[in-house]
């Protein structure tokens, strides 16, 4: 679990990095889980995007997929959210202290 604290450094992080993936109308599956906690793994910090014909909301779906694969929701704005994992080979970030 991430703080507050955390949770706006990273916030600061994301605003640079563009929403590379998506989530559509068929939902969040055990394939769309599976690239995600790759991402997370490789990345860390990631933001996706919620398509318009999807049938949940961005923070849904944001849910979701933090749950199925273990991760910390940081933002949900519109329809893109950003979630964060810290990753156990390839650590980048480093979080201010709790």
């Amino acid at each position: 679990m991430i703080t507050s604290k955390q949770r706006a450094y990273l916030r600061g992080l994301a605003n640079g990095i563009p929403a590379l993936y998506q989530v559509g109308k068929d939902g969040v599956g055990e394939n769309t889980a599976a690239l995600i906690s790759d991402a997370l793994e490789a990345n860390e910090l990631i933001k996706a995007h919620v398509l318009d014909n999807a049938l949940l909301t961005a923070r849904e779906a944001a849910a979701e997929l933090a749950e199925m694969v273990g991760a910390d929701i940081v933002q949900v704005i519109g329809n893109k959210f950003v979630l964060y994992k810290e990753s156990k080979e390839n650590k980048q970030i480093e979080l201010p202290r709790r």
